[in-house]
C-alpha cells in the first residue's frame, strides 16, 4: 500500500537533504542558509521495498501572523493534516531547543503518528543532541544522516508497525510528480511551466487553477525558490503545473541562492511541453520579458504569453492594442503565439488561457504529409525564386518533416550553405500562415543531397600502392 510521509521540523535541520536522498534525485534546493525551502514539495520515494509519497516542507516557525513566516507555517501544518506519518527532525549537533519542544507539542496534537530522526549525527558531538531527543516524548529517536545516508534503515523499520495500521487503500500506478523524464502513456499529463519576472503572480495564478492555496503567495517579491510541480485536471485534462522563481536580469542576480533558484527555474523550461510567460499589465514587455520569452522559443517549446493583473486596468481596449502592436514589434519569432489577459485573483480569463495552452500544445504536435509540404515548396519557389549567389542556382528539390515537438522540417538542396537566412525566414513563415502553425517554434534545415558522402571534402591523393610503383619506377631509372 501506499502512504505519505511529511518531513518536519525546525529551519536547517535537513529536511530537503533527505528528501533528495528518498525520492534518489536532487529534487529540492538545498544549501547551508536556513530557510530555502517555502512551499510544499511532492515525491515519489523509495525505501528498499516500500513504494511512497514524501513531502518536503518549511522550517516550522514560531510565527502564527500574516508574515511570511507565519504563512510558511501554516502550510507546513497543513502538511502535517494531510500526511499518514511525520517524521520529525532535530539536529543532533545543535540539541534539543526550545523551538523543537513547541512543535512537538503540536505535533503530539495533530499527527497521527510521529517518528523522531536526530539528524547530523557524524562524530562525537552529536550523542548529546540524540540523548536530548529521548525528552521531547515521542519515542526513542532514529540517528540520521540524511548527508550520508546512515540511518535509512532503521527509518524502514520503524516505519513498517506503523504502515501495518495504516487503512489500506487501493494502489494506483505510481508517478513522481518531479521527475525528470515525460511520462509514459497515451494519456500522459501535459507539462506546463508558468515563468516570469518576480512578482508577477505566478503562484497566484496557478493556486487559482488548482482552487486552493497549494502555493506560497504573498506581496512579497520573491517568495517562490524552487520549481515546484503540481498536479490537476484542468478543463478536463490532467496537466502538470511548474511554479518557477522569479528571474531577474543576471547582473542583478548575486546571492548563490538565487542562482540556484533561477537555475531551477530553467531547467523547468527544458522538459516542459508549453511554456506560459506571465507578464504584469503594469510593466509589459520589459527587457527581462523578453529575455524569457525568447529563451522559450529558443529551447522549442510551445509559448502563451498571458498578462496578468487585468482587472486593475481601466482603459482596457486601448491597452490591449498596445500590448498587440508591442507583441508582434518586439518578439517576432513568436508571430502569431496566443497572447490572453487574465486575472490570477479573480479567475477571469482562465478560460482562455486554458484553450490557449491546449491550441499550442496540438499546434507544437502537428505533423504535415510530405505530399502536401512538396506541393506548397513548389508554390513557394514559383512565387519567389532563391537567389542565385555569385551565379550559381540554388535548386531545393525536396522538402520533409523530421520531427515534431517542435517541427522541424528538412529541405533537399544544391549549395545548402548559400541559402541566405532572409530565404530561410521567408520559408518559415509561409509554414505559419499555410499550415497553421502561429507562435510555435520551427525549425528548417537545409540540407544537401552529398551531405552523406563521406568524400565530399576529402582531397584527392594518389593511392599508397601507386606511389610506391611509381617511386621504385624512378628509381630503375
Amino acid at each position: 500500500m501506499s502512504f505519505t510521509l511529511a518531513i518536519v521540523g525546525r529551519p536547517n535541520v535537513g529536511k530537503s537533504t533527505l528528501f533528495n536522498r528518498l525520492v534518489g534525485k536532487r529534487l529540492a534546493l538545498v544549501d547551508d542558509q536556513p530557510g530555502v525551502t517555502r512551499d510544499l514539495r511532492e515525491g515519489a520515494a523509495r525505501l528498499v521495498d516500500l513504494r511512497f509519497t514524501v513531502i518536503d516542507t518549511a522550517g516550522l516557525e514560531e510565527a502564527t501572523d500574516e508574515s511570511l513566516q507565519g504563512r510558511m507555517r501554516a502550510l507546513t501544518e497543513r502538511a502535517v493534516d494531510m500526511a499518514d506519518i511525520c517524521l520529525f527532525l532535530v539536529d543532533a549537533r545543535a540539541g534539543v531547543l526550545p523551538a523543537d519542544q513547541v512543535f512537538a507539542d503540536i505535533l503530539r496534537r495533530r499527527a497521527r503518528h510521529v517518528i523522531v530522526g536526530a539528524n547530523k549525527v557524524e562524530g562525537a558531538a552529536a550523542e548529546a543532541g540524540v540523548l536530548d531527543a529521548y525528552g521531547l516524548g515521542l519515542g526513542e529517536p532514529l540517528r540520521i544522516s540524511a548527508e550520508h545516508g546512515e540511518g535509512m534503515t532503521d527509518l524502514y523499520t520503524a516505519l513498517l508497525p506503523i504502515i501495518e495500521t495504516l487503512t489500506p487503500v487501493d494502489d494506483e500506478p505510481e508517478t513522481d510528480v518531479d521527475a525528470e523524464e515525460d511520462p509514459q502513456g497515451p494519456m500522459k499529463p501535459l507539462q506546463i511551466a508558468v515563468v516570469g519576472r518576480p512578482n508577477a503572480g505566478k503562484s497566484t495564478l496557478i493556486n487559482k487553477i488548482l482552487g486552493e492555496d497549494r502555493l506560497l503567495t504573498g506581496p512579497e517579491a520573491g517568495i517562490t525558490r524552487d520549481a515546484i510541480s503540481v498536479t490537476a485536471e484542468w478543463g478536463g485534462r490532467e496537466m502538470r503545473i511548474f511554479d518557477t522563481a522569479g528571474m531577474r536580469k543576471k547582473a542583478r542576480v548575486q546571492e548563490k541562492l538565487e542562482k540556484l533558484s533561477v537555475s531551477d527555474g530553467l531547467r523547468a523550461v527544458k522538459f516542459a511541453e508549453v511554456v506560459v510567460v506571465l507578464l504584469d499589465a503594469a510593466i509589459p514587455f520589459e527587457q527581462q520579458d523578453l529575455r524569457i520569452a525568447d529563451l522559450a522559443e529558443r529551447e522549442g517549446r510551445a509559448v502563451v504569453v498571458a498578462v496578468n493583473k487585468w482587472d486593475a486596468e481601466d482603459n482596457k481596449q486601448a491597452k490591449l492594442n498596445e500590448l498587440r502592436e508591442a507583441f508582434e514589434r518586439l518578439l517576432p519569432q513568436l508571430r502569431g503565439a496566443p497572447l490572453v489577459t487574465v486575472s490570477a485573483l479573480t479567475g477571469r480569463g482562465l478560460d482562455r488561457l486554458q484553450a490557449a495552452v491546449l491550441k499550442a500544445h496540438e499546434v507544437w504536435n502537428r505533423r504535415v504529409a510530405t505530399a502536401r509540404l512538396n506541393q506548397w515548396l513548389t508554390g513557394m519557389l514559383e512565387a519567389h525564386p532563391p537567389p542565385a549567389p555569385g551565379g550559381r542556382r540554388i535548386k531545393m528539390r525536396y522538402m520533409t518533416q523530421a520531427k515534431t515537438r517542435p517541427p522541424g522540417f528538412v529541405v533537399m538542396c544544391s549549395h545548402p550553405d548559400k541559402v541566405p537566412e532572409s530565404y530561410s525566414r521567408y520559408l518559415v513563415n509561409g509554414l505559419r500562415e499555410d499550415f497553421d502553425m502561429p507562435g510555435t517554434p520551427i525549425r528548417l534545415t537545409v540540407r544537401g543531397q552529398g551531405d552523406k558522402n563521406p568524400y565530399k571534402n576529402r582531397k584527392k591523393s594518389t593511392p599508397s600502392r601507386l606511389r610506391k610503383h611509381l617511386g621504385k619506377g624512378r628509381a630503375d631509372e
